[in-house]
């Protein structure tokens, strides 16, 4: 497929496409890129740079989620090029920041700004000696910066735990900023209270939780490799990921498939910019849907299970979620980026070539597979895209899965913003790094993203919290077996909102 390949600059394509704010767990900027069948079948693949050096090789893979560099690869300075993000001004209304006390619970509330990032911290009276670091998930592109309280905020503070929020320093997709700057904030504890007429010793330990792309800054701040090139570098106790982008880079390889996907099955001409894709959008999706996302056609039919497959297999909860429209609408409008994020990379680093299509539950290639693997649309990363700095964690951080505290995550099923499959991802990195002992997963049926209730995320801090503090390892869910995930009453055993009902 490589030597067939037909490679489109990159600089040819352009960003586009602001999602607006969608709660807690607003995440998943995305940045596919688009490419093309051509009349001989033969597949077009696009976003990889025109350079003299095109050996396949050094392409910035995203599909594993490893290193787009060698082990041995030296860091690259910082002052190599310039991104679009370095380029935008963002601001904190410090108006905004304050926030109420809680009923019938003493406590003290600071706000302020450090180092440009907004944030809220608030201790009991009767404190417990824990931190508890919050980190929010995408709020936009906006140049207004805010901070978001932790949900659980109430049973933190009843407990004893003091908890810390940061807006971050920069919006867009910045998990380097949100890693950065919520350690900052972390390091920054006592020296704030003191300011503020409480003297208080270092915290005894930190925790540190997140939704959604706070889930991706939490995974990624409790790694081996954050640890050693974070600029601002915390040791942390215990961590809860929740709808977290715990796959990174692999979050937007499966947005580009899906663009690719329904735009091979519907027979319309790949889109290679944005303004190319909203005029083929609404064809595409007559093609495949005979009332968008409820009814498919026999296209459609196809497109549904390569998304089914693509998201983490046969599961309760996957047509729920597959014909949530607010959420179908999220994922299609991520489709016609340039593959650089956004502006966070400066090179385009979404990659399909590894990716596997498949029409049904069989994991065996068919014939109708294969034929369909070799003639859609690939796109390719350009070279070392997102490469190990100098100046403090990569620009998108990667979950290696070398972890050594305990890490409880949380992920609804019918999820396609932040799939479910990301877990996945994060359960075979953490076991190929021989640390599946300090993980435990939990699925939740519902099929929101980042759709839980108050009690499903209060039991999780308090399973994790009694797992680090007592020794106490809670139960989960096995998220690799198919035969354990596409069982009617799958996810049952940690759901506690309601609905749907379990078998």
């Amino acid at each position: 497929m490589e030597d067939r390949a037909t490679r489109i600059p990159f600089g040819a394509l352009v960003f586009w496409l602001t999602l607006a704010g969608m709660g807690c767990g607003e995440d998943g900027d995305a940045s596919p890129e688009a490419g093309a069948s051509d009349s001989m079948g033969e597949t077009q693949t696009i976003g990889k740079e025109e350079s003299p050096v095109e050996d396949a090789s050094m392409a910035g893979g995203a599909g594993s989620g490893a290193d787009s560099m060698d082990e041995d690869s030296d860091p690259v300075e910082s002052s190599t090029g310039e991104r679009p993000q370095d380029g935008r001004t963002f601001t904190i209304d410090e108006a905004t920041l304050p926030f109420e006390a809680l009923e019938g619970i003493e406590s003290d509330r600071w706000t302020g700004v450090l180092d440009g990032a907004g944030y809220r911290i608030e201790v009991p009276t009767e404190w417990n000696g824990i931190l508890v670091m919050y980190a929010h998930g995408y709020v936009g592109t906006s140049e207004a910066l805010r901070v978001s309280t932790p949900p659980i905020r109430e049973h933190l503070i009843e407990q004893g735990y003091a908890w810390a929020a940061s807006s971050y320093s920069r919006n867009y997709y910045d998990v380097r900023a949100g890693v950065e700057d919520t350690n900052a904030l972390a390091l920054a504890f006592t020296e704030i209270a003191a300011d503020n007429g409480r003297m208080l010793d270092e915290p005894v330990k930190r925790y540190l939780m997140g939704h959604s792309m706070g889930g991706h800054v939490t995974g990624a701040a409790i790694e081996k490799e954050a640890m050693e090139t974070a600029a601002n570098q915390v040791t942390y106790a215990a961590a809860l990921p929740m709808c977290g982008v715990m796959g990174d880079l692999e979050l937007f390889n499966y947005f580009a498939a899906y663009h690719l996907a329904a735009q091979h099955l519907a027979g319309t001409p790949v889109a290679m910019t944005p303004e190319d894709f909203m005029a083929v959008r609404m064809e595409t999706q007559d093609a495949l849907f005979t009332e968008y996302p409820t009814m498919t056609t026999a296209a459609g039919d196809q497109l549904k299970m390569i998304v089914q497959n693509l998201t983490g297999g046969a599961r309760p909860l996957f047509d729920e979620g597959f014909a949530a429209r607010t959420w179908q609408d999220a994922v299609w409008g991520t489709f016609g980026r340039d593959g650089t994020i956004n502006g966070i990379l400066e090179l385009p680093v979404v990659d399909t070539r590894m990716v596997e299509y498949q029409l049904d539950d069989d994991p065996a290639l068919s014939e109708e597979e294969e034929k369909f693997n070799a003639e859609v649309a690939r796109a390719e990363p350009a070279p070392e895209p997102n490469p190990l700095r100098e100046d403090g964690v990569r620009w998108i951080p990667v979950i290696h899965g070398e972890i050594d505290i305990p890490v409880l995550s949380l992920h609804t099923l019918g999820d396609l913003f932040v799939p479910f499959h990301m877990q996945q991802i994060y359960r075979r990195r953490v076991d190929e790094m021989g640390n599946g002992e300090h993980l435990v997963q939990r699925a939740i049926r519902g099929s929101a993203h980042c759709g839980f209730s108050q009690a499903e995320q209060v039991a999780a801090f308090d399973a994790l919290a009694a797992w680090e503090q007592d020794g106490v390892k809670p139960e989960g869910d096995d998220v690799l077996d198919p035969e354990v995930v596409s069982a009617a009453d799958y996810g049952c055993r940690f759901t506690d909102n309601g609905a749907p009902a379990c078998p």
